[in-house]
């Protein structure tokens, strides 16, 4: 028998020593951690997640990655994707190196070790439970959010569901709860349809803390034609108006204003000239190209602005007469460059520009936050368009400096989002609004959004909301997007792990603004790796195929984007026009990438270069 390296035997004993150690420390942090959990919670669960993700805890606690090349090196796992069964993962890679070293293998009894098929096993569960099963050929969920006025579009759900979709969202940030009520009635009707089974998420609005609104200014409807580079004309402008004699307090859907005939005025006919000044003055023209019951359709071939009061009078019967009314009032947007002050009102109302050296002002949708802001904190505005900084706070609120636009400055709207990155809010865990919504939706949904839960006892409050409204059945999704919550996700998971189905969200949007975009890739992967250490699905939400959902084209960094999401156990679409035709795009990833890629996990399916032929959709179970 030859001998091997004494070089070889000594790298191989220094890696069972840094492996014995590492065991040590998981088993030890376990026994430290479990009663103190059950101290603070007499009520907690035994629950394989519960272990498995302090395991995962205390191994992520130290710098791996030299033992991780070592292992590599020696043609051992490198522990790179021990997320489900991080001591077992551990005990495996040390009972090799016993063997190697002609030492007897180790009793491990003293620790419980979740294996990988137990880890892999309870993830499948709990996604079941959570989620439901997905279609037969793809193994990732597809979620879907609703829009309010597909509220009673019967075929527009049917398609939903024949293209992939099988969880629908509805944002209680939005729409009303007649809406929300119809939409869930829509998707069980299509479900039943269809054969094909979906739940319902219900989000949460949670404290929507936004900026307040804008003085209204009088509308303005804007007409302009569209011309070639030669100025040539290609295609006039267009708008609807219902020509009545006494005004109506609401327009019809589609109709864009009224045009109020003068007493004894006939009505437009179709082909007849309008002639009329518009808002700057100018003459124009307006040709009635159509004519149905009462509303008319106008047409320019000259860029036009009009507002209310602007009059109107035909070139050839002169006794018809009217002005234009009932045109929706706007706001005019704050226009913000850096080094501007920005007073963010602690009483509500209207905002308005810097004027006669006071600085423009806007009011927040959660007043209680401002006085909580200190000095020098950032604040963040509209997905981070515009960012600000506290430099003192009045007796009128808080007074920031921009220090942040886009070139030439940005202008700031009502109802855009406002974030302090790192500040920890002193609010309850559910608003009013998110109590009061519970009521409705809990006989309507399977799924109920956390919005910014923030900690542990966020996520205590919200189970016992559930529990007071009879809504325990419910399966309940943290959604992390602030960087508190990114912080406090082990002990967030900890409050409910057992107690009810659980899942985590991932939502990008507001976690991006938090953490800063450049440290989004990295946060969304601890957020993957966290949860399936503790055996939970994961939701990829905000902006996936963003563009080919709101604009119906897809960008090339969209593709790669939707296609990481297979490492989630559901990918969540926004609503837009284009929703179906998404959901057929991502249903098609998905199915594709899902032969390539599990987790962390990388599949060797075999490849076919230079074939003739696609190869299979489906692929034969390995040999066991």
């Amino acid at each position: 028998m030859t001998q091997r390296p004494k070089r070889l035997n000594k790298a191989w004993q220094d890696l069972r020593e840094a492996l014995e150690g590492l065991r040590t420390r998981i088993v030890q942090s376990e026994a430290a951690q479990l009663p103190l959990l059950e101290q603070q919670d007499p009520s907690l669960p035994w629950h394989p997640g519960i272990r498995n993700m302090l395991h995962y805890l205390a191994l992520r606690s130290v710098d791996l990655r030299p033992l991780q090349g070592a292992l590599s090196d020696a043609g051992l796992s490198s522990l790179g994707r021990a997320e489900s069964h991080v001591l077992d993962s551990v005990q495996c890679t040390l009972q090799i190196l016993y063997a190697a070293l002609r030492m007897p293998p180790a009793d491990f009894s003293d620790a419980t070790a979740i294996t990988r098929e137990q880890g892999q096993r309870a993830l499948t569960d709990n996604t079941l439970a959570l989620l439901g099963s997905p279609p037969h050929q793809r193994s990732t969920h597809i979620m879907v959010t609703l829009s309010g006025d597909r509220a009673d579009d019967a075929d527009f759900f049917r398609r939903l569901f024949t293209a992939g979709m099988n969880i629908a969202r509805i944002n209680c940030a939005h729409d009303s709860p007649g809406i929300w009520r119809r939409l869930a009635e829509q998707v069980r009707t299509a479900s039943r349809d269809t054969g094909q089974p979906c739940r319902i998420l219900a989000d949460l609005a949670g404290h929507k803390i936004r900026t307040g609104p804008l003085p209204d200014a009088p509308g303005v409807i804007h007409l302009r034609p569209e011309r070639d580079r030669l100025g040539r004309l290609l295609e006039p402008a267009r708008m609807t108006a219902m020509a009545c004699h006494q005004a109506s307090s609401s327009l019809p859907s589609g109709v864009d204003c009224l045009l109020l005939l003068v007493s004894g005025s006939a009505m437009p006919q179709q082909g007849e000239d309008l002639l009329c000044h518009d808002a700057r003055g100018k003459e124009r023209v307006l040709v009635v190209e159509r004519v149905e019951n009462e509303v008319i359709t106008l047409q320019a071939t000259q860029g036009c602005y009009f507002t209310a009061g602007n009059r109107c009078q035909s070139r050839r019967r002169r006794h018809v007469q009217g002005y234009f009314a009932g045109i929706p009032q706007s706001f005019v947007p704050l226009h913000l460059e850096i080094g501007d002050s920005l007073l963010l009102q602690s009483q509500g109302g209207p905002g308005g520009p810097a004027l006669n050296g006071l600085p423009a002002r806007i009011s927040c949708t959660v007043p209680e936050v401002i006085p909580q802001l200190p000095i020098g904190q950032q604040v963040w505005v509209d997905d981070g368009k515009i960012a600000a900084v506290v430099l003192e706070q009045t007796s009128e609120g808080a007074l920031l400096r921009i220090t942040k636009t886009k070139p030439g400055g940005a202008r700031l709207l009502p109802d855009r989002g406002l974030n302090f990155p790192g500040l920890a809010l002193e609010l309850p865990a559910l608003s009013a609004k998110d109590l009061d919504d519970l009521g409705t939706i809990i006989p309507l949904a399977d799924l109920v959004g956390f919005s910014f839960v923030e900690n542990a006892g966020n996520m205590r409050s919200m189970l016992e909301a559930l529990r007071q409204r009879q809504g325990e059945h419910l399966g309940v999704i943290a959604k992390i997007e602030t960087a508190s919550a990114f912080h406090h996700l082990p002990e967030i998971l900890l409050a409910a792990l057992g107690r009810q189905p659980m899942g985590v969200m991932i939502a990008r949007g507001d976690l991006a603004v938090e953490v800063g975009p450049e440290r989004l890739a990295e946060v969304q992967e601890e957020i993957l790796w966290l949860a399936e250490a503790a055996h939970l699905p994961v939701i990829w939400a905000t902006q996936v195929l963003e563009q080919l959902t709101k604009k119906g084209v897809i960008s090339r960094p969209e593709f790669t984007d939707a296609a990481m999401g297979v490492r989630a156990e559901c990918v969540m679409l926004n609503k837009g026009p284009y929703a179906v035709e998404a959901v057929h795009t991502l249903n098609d990833i998905l199915t594709r990438m899902q032969a390539h890629q599990h987790k962390k996990f990388s599949q060797l399916r075999a490849l076919h270069w230079g074939a003739t032929e696609e190869p299979p959709d489906q692929w034969p179970e390995p040999p066991r």
